[in-house]
């Protein structure tokens, strides 16, 4: 379980982002985070990360604190963070790409095996994988760096925008890939733009606005609610 209770925190001091941010994800579910841009649905990620100073508040995995620990000791917990606007090595292969993802791991043979893991849940990737990064499109650069994510073999993956440029249909089959992985135990906090998909494919959301949570519960009663459905999805 990873937990956020009562979280407050800044980019620079004295100019808080998020307010008391309350929310948890099992290793069993998807969690979508929704809200107006810049209320702050990515600072919740990087605050996980320790990529945002959270002064007041805690986060914890498994009942262990980890609130404002290193980024590369983040990684060792379990957790691994795709970032918004696919942050790949363009230069770079597709198979360097993800060894990139591996840094962390001593045992060489063991990051090969996960490379091939990788490729049997990202088949695309297999096939380019001799191919510079750049060369790919837009579905399957989001692919590479999901795959990267999963070669420290975490226990939850955090996702920023995924569908983000995306046309419909490879958004689609990129959110049956996050079910897929879902289903293998993988507890996914992810952030969404397109609000209406995202709580369709979440299994519970929270919606923020100004730092603040200010609905919370099933995606499919989130999604029926009169009051989110006017203030947030646009209908």
């Amino acid at each position: 379980m990873l937990k956020l209770k009562g979280v407050t925190a800044a980019y620079q001091r004295g100019y808080d982002i998020l307010h008391d941010v309350s929310l948890d994800v099992s290793a069993d579910e998807i969690v979508c985070l929704i809200g107006p841009n810049g209320s702050g649905k990515s600072t919740i990620l990087k605050s996980i990360m320790g990529l945002v100073n959270v002064g007041r508040g805690g986060i914890t995995l498994n009942g262990k604190d980890i609130t404002n620990t290193p980024p590369h000791k983040v990684l060792k917990t379990g957790i691994a963070y795709v970032p918004q606007g696919r942050r790949i090595f363009p230069g770079m292969t597709v198979w360097e790409n993800l060894r990139m993802g591996g840094f962390i791991l001593d045992d060489k043979e063991e990051l090969e095996r996960r490379i091939d893991r990788v490729y049997e849940v990202f088949s695309i990737l297999q096939e380019y994988k001799e191919k510079k990064a750049y060369i790919l499109s837009g579905g399957e650069q989001q692919m590479l760096s999901m795959g990267r994510a999963l070669l420290l073999d975490p226990e939850h993956i955090l996702i920023d925008e995924p569908s983000l440029g995306l046309a419909p249909k490879v958004m689609s089959m990129l959110f049956d890939k996050i079910k897929e992985l879902n289903q293998e135990e993988v507890g996914i906090l992810m952030v969404e733009q397109n609000a209406i998909k995202g709580l369709e494919l979440a299994d519970r959301g929270y919606v923020l606005d100004l730092g603040n949570i200010k609905f919370q519960g099933l995606g499919e009663e989130l999604l029926n609610d009169k009051r989110i459905r006017s203030l947030y999805l646009g209908r």
